[in-house]
């Protein structure tokens, strides 16, 4: 209220001075008053009745012009005057904007309602691929709800993230893509959506959002899934020969139509004892022994089950859905298979159609399976029995590895017979034609060959005489034959070659592989006007010889040159390697990827220096034989002829030590003294030992110009060590070989 009085008392003065002054100054007083009269809420009316009172007042007691008068009430009047058509046409637009919105939502509930309506799931994405809007539709194909909106990406529903990116990219190129993908339902089962994706442009050019649809197509995939699984399934089983080549199918073709993550087999044998246990998929099944005990009992009760029926299988813990399905595939009750699902949920119909189609075709597969398991394994019985036993000779690996695909055995054979000393012989060959033909063909040649190596002859004049058996045997035309005759003591490889692939030899050190291609002949009964070549080699010490038949090199649109050259190099490779570990990788590294079409024999051979042992009496007149037995050794094991001249001399000076000292002073009559000498090649180092029986006499006072052996033997040597036994004297030596022309010895 003071603050009205006073406005009106302001007034009342700046009134008086406009009709007094009339000038712009006190005009604009007015308009002033206005804009305060807004501030302090002053009413129009109020300024209005205080006005035409003080205009009556002053009338009253002089002359007012009332225009003048009222030029100055409008012009106070004018700031209130367009705060209330502010007030009005905010008021209107506050109206109108509230229609709108109300229409507005009337629209948007509108098109809710109609996108509800659509049997097609609805859904609009953000630039980044987030889905901000679905309908009931997508929720329920989904089976993720609204509520949970936005679904950034990567969507918890997406299986395949690499796939759903590429189509996300072609949208962003191309504004648009039609497409199916597999998508995961939120309780665990596939589902395949077709996705129909357009871009929606914003007012700049750019992309907005994406809008799109979702079709579930899963069971129109599910029938042509199940068409083509069957028709495979069929085909692939039908040419399997084996219970895990079987399942691996099995699993293939199970995978996508079922949502399969493994498949298990359990076989059990004719009355008591442990199934047999095959598995394909993850995780791994290997024995009954370690299979999970709740899903040996789903076994164990699946062989009270009907056949050719499945069973579903539901674990505690799933609310009841399914795990897996078991089923029994025999009418006697021995085979039961498996199929576990990624993620358990409820079979569909069209599941248990698939499964029971399913269960005709691996039945019958699993019965042809095992009988031709059966027949190959009494094929390689007879197969194996007639080739020699497995444990060589030593420094000897053998090798027997059938082909995969076929059952029939083959005519491939080895064979490492010792004959007389320390000659062993060595055959490879291999017969024409398959099945038990050609096992018979091998089993009679192979026994003559066996014959023959034990008269002793040399290899060319042994396959002349094969040559003549073979000629006997019908349907023995055009057999392949390499045969050779080895001294493990020399190392001296003779051999002759019948038509056979050639035989490998790796060194030692780093020279590359050769093939023994001297000796080549025609194959057996063959006509031919020459007589059988013959060649020899000598192994250096720690050199490989592989033997082998064609099929560890031979290949479909290759030559066979490609197939020895991968045989020099894993050989060359392998070469530090144990024997045994030689023949297991050559055959690992060489396997085609479906595994070998061909039978393979194999023999792997690698040559160890045998070590020298010399026992003799102790008389200068054994020295020059030693020195001479000791030079050839030396020669044997590749040593320098400088430095084999220097291990002579000092292992001359050894024995001639025992000779001259270690049985001085025995009573005549005695029996003359003795002394061994051995020698050994190990790696790079000849290890040597010089014993006698007899004492040393001590050294003279005044030796002279004797006494300086031992001095020469510790300089020549690397190590030297001199044992007094008390019934004798060793001396131990050790001189490294050295291939370079050096002399070997540290100093």
């Amino acid at each position: 209220m003071t603050y009205t009085a006073d406005f009106h008392d302001q007034y009342v003065a700046a009134l008086h001075s406009y009709v007094n002054t009339r000038d712009e100054d006190s005009l604009a007083a007015g308009y002033d008053l206005g804009r305060r009269a807004l501030r302090e809420q002053v009413s129009m009316l109020d300024i209005i009745e205080n006005h035409f009172r003080q205009v009556d007042e002053l009338s009253r007691t002089s002359s007012v012009d009332a225009a003048t008068a009222l030029e100055f009430l409008l012009q106070t009047l004018a700031a209130l005057d367009v705060a209330t058509r502010g007030f009005l046409d905010g008021t209107k637009r506050y109206a109108e904007q509230r229609a709108r919105a109300e229409s507005l939502a009337d629209r948007e509930q509108f098109r809710t309602a109609l996108v509800n309506s659509l049997q097609e799931g609805f859904f609009v994405a953000d630039v980044d691929g987030a889905v901000i809007e679905m309908n009931s539709a997508f929720a329920e194909i989904l089976g993720y709800p609204p509520e949970g909106l936005p679904y950034r990406w990567p969507q918890p529903w997406l299986i395949d993230k690499r796939t759903a990116a590429e189509h996300q990219v072609r949208v962003r190129e191309h504004g648009s893509a039609q497409y199916e993908i597999p998508v995961r339902h939120q309780d665990g089962h596939l589902v395949w959506a077709a996705v129909s994706i357009n871009a929606v442009r914003g007012s700049g050019g750019e992309h907005a959002v994406y809008v799109g649809t979702v079709r579930d197509v899963t069971a129109e995939r599910a029938f042509a899934a199940r068409e083509s699984a069957v028709m495979r399934l069929a085909t692939s089983v039908s040419v399997a020969k084996s219970v895990a080549e079987v399942l691996a199918t099995t699993l293939d073709e199970c995978r996508t139509a079922l949502d399969v993550s493994r498949v298990v087999a359990v076989m059990w044998p004719p009355g008591e004892g442990e199934p047999t246990v095959v598995a394909a998929g993850e995780p791994p099944e290997t024995s009954w022994r370690t299979m999970d005990l709740q899903l040996r009992h789903t076994f164990q009760d699946a062989r009270h089950q009907l056949p050719l029926t499945a069973k579903t299988v539901a674990r505690p813990d799933s609310d009841g859905r399914t795990q897996g399905l078991v089923v029994m595939l025999s009418g006697a009750a021995d085979v039961a298979l498996w199929l576990e699902l990624r993620v358990p949920r409820w079979v569909s119909a069209e599941d248990r159609l698939l499964i029971t189609v399913l269960i005709g075709h691996l039945s019958l597969s699993i019965q042809h399976v095992r009988q031709f398991e059966s027949a190959r394994v009494t094929s390689l019985t007879l197969q194996r029995a007639m080739l020699p036993p497995l444990t060589p000779p030593n420094g000897f690996a053998v090798r027997y590895e059938p082909a995969v695909p076929p059952l029939e055995i083959g005519g491939d054979w080895y064979d490492v017979l010792p004959i007389a000393g320390d000659r062993i012989g060595i055959v490879v060959g291999d017969c024409v034609g398959r099945g038990l033909p050609a096992a018979a063909i091998m089993g009679q040649l192979r026994s003559s060959a066996r014959a023959l190596l034990l008269t002793g002859a040399k290899p060319a004049v042994l396959l002349e005489q094969l040559d003549a058996a073979a000629s006997l045997i019908p349907d023995a035309y055009c057999t392949t034959v390499f045969l050779a005759i080895l001294d493990t003591t020399t190392g001296v490889l003779e051999y002759s070659n019948a038509g056979h692939m050639p035989a490998v030899l790796a060194g030692s050190g780093s020279d590359t592989p050769i093939m023994l291609t001297d000796a080549s002949s025609v194959p057996l009964a063959v006509r031919r006007n020459e007589t059988r070549p013959q060649s020899a080699k000598v192994l250096s010490p720690g050199a490989t010889l592989i033997l082998f038949t064609d099929g560890l090199v031979e290949r479909k649109h290759e030559s066979i040159d490609e197939g020895l050259g991968r045989v020099a190099a894993v050989l060359k490779e392998s070469a530090a390697l144990p024997i045994d570990a030689v023949a297991d990788t050559v055959l690992a590294q060489l396997a085609p990827p479906a595994g070998y079409d061909d039978d393979v024999a194999m023999v792997v051979y690698r040559h160890q220096l045998a070590p020298l042992r010399i026992e003799t009496d102790a008389t200068a007149e054994q020295l020059a034989p030693l020195r001479r037995r000791l030079t050839s050794w030396l020669q044997a094991a590749e040593v320098g002829e400088v430095q084999a001249g220097d291990i002579v001399l000092v292992l001359s000076e050894a024995c001639t030590n025992c000779v001259e000292h270690a049985y001085v002073g025995r009573d005549a009559g005695q029996d003359t003294g003795d002394m061994s000498l051995e020698v050994e090649l190990i790696g790079d180092e000849i290890h040597a030992r010089v014993i006698d029986s007899g004492r040393w006499q001590p050294p003279a006072q005044t030796p002279g110009n004797s006494g300086r052996g031992l001095v020469l033997m510790r300089a020549m040597s690397m190590s030297m060590q001199v044992q007094d036994r008390g019934d004798g004297t060793t001396i131990d030596l050790v001189f490294r070989v050295t291939r370079d022309g050096s002399d070997g010895q540290d100093h």
